[in-house]
């Protein structure tokens, strides 16, 4: 597969999406950059705004294995990983394999398990596999996790630790629909769903070889060091407690190259940084007063650092020769 192949691929998943989603490209994007980088994604945002519906139509315009789980306080690690039970039948254990053995899972409302709960993903999301009483199962490529949770509801929720927080590639608020948009979900919905129509239009084999590639994508030398000075700046500046880790770094580098294919370019340039700043690094920066900060304010302290760290000029043109 050749690079510039791969914006033709995303486009088709996105028009299949565009089926059921009004609006929210931003979004659609956030949501492939992840899927092609082997990362994963937290929405969040008030309900009623998508979330769920966004992910069943990313996952039911791939060919793969779609599994949902609502999160509840008394939802149990094994829940979702899977058991071994004694067989009357055939005298002996078997393992009953959890919804977890998916290539998309929904964790719906993830905040309202309770922290043992949470963890049980963390081995998952980082090495692709899941160890169940001493043994150690692989879980088949491509796999993605897309977590939802409200912003505004405490009662009964658990928040997600920095280091639960640090698996997710992406975290994107989806925000309200315009006036335009409110007034064609009405019309798209008033007499069917549409997703209960829609197509698998990617096989998991083409999902694979697209991930397989990015790292083909050119970034030059001014380019990298102005990834990495937008990093240090989050660790230098006065708002900001704990800065990005080396492993945030990574999946910025990581992020911005996919982003770059999306656009139909086989090289980053400093905008597709600047796009991908907040959504990978915001929820991996610990503000210096956790009292009274606001959703949000994460995204205003990074503006605030790529505003004051100075931007090549030269790398788009360095590849356009």
């Amino acid at each position: 597969m050749e690079l510039l192949e791969i914006k033709g691929m995303t486009e088709k998943i996105k028009h299949n999406v565009k089926q059921v989603v009004v609006g929210q490209e931003e979004t659609v994007d956030l949501l492939l950059v992840a899927l092609l980088s082997s990362g994963h994604i937290l929405l969040e945002d008030v309900p009623g705004t998508g979330k769920t519906l966004m992910a069943k139509s990313l996952a039911k315009s791939l060919n793969g294995v779609f599994k949902r789980i609502q999160f509840t306080p008394d939802l149990l690690p094994t829940d979702i990983t899977g058991i071994h039970f004694y067989s009357q039948q055939k005298g002996e254990f078997e393992f009953r394999p959890g919804p977890i053995f998916s290539n998309i899972l929904l964790a719906d409302e993830i905040n309202r398990a309770t922290p043992r709960t949470q963890s049980s993903l963390l081995e998952s999301m980082e090495e692709r596999q899941v160890t169940i009483d001493g043994e150690t199962h692989q879980l088949e490529r491509p796999f993605l996790v897309i977590a939802t949770q409200n912003p505004i509801e405490s009662q009964g929720t658990f928040p997600l630790p920095e280091a639960q927080l640090d698996r997710f590639l992406l975290k994107i608020h989806m925000g309200y629909p315009s006036r335009d948009e409110g007034l064609e979900i009405l019309t798209r919905f008033k007499s069917e769903n549409p997703l209960a129509e829609l197509q698998a239009i990617i096989e998991m084999d083409e999902v694979i070889a697209m991930q397989n590639i990015f790292s083909e994508v050119e970034i030059s030398q001014d380019v990298l060091h102005y990834l990495i000075d937008v990093v240090e700046k989050t660790r230098e500046h006065d708002g900001v407690a704990l800065g990005v880790s080396p492993r945030g770094s990574q999946a910025l580098l990581k992020a911005v190259q996919i982003y770059a294919l999306l656009q139909g370019r086989t090289y980053v340039i400093p905008d597709d940084i600047k796009k991908m700043a907040k959504p990978v690094l915001g929820h991996r920066i610990v503000l210096a007063q956790r009292i009274g900060v606001k959703q949000g304010q994460s995204d205003a302290v990074l503006e605030e650092i790529l505003q004051q760290v100075p931007v090549p000029t030269e790398a788009e043109k360095e590849f356009a020769k």
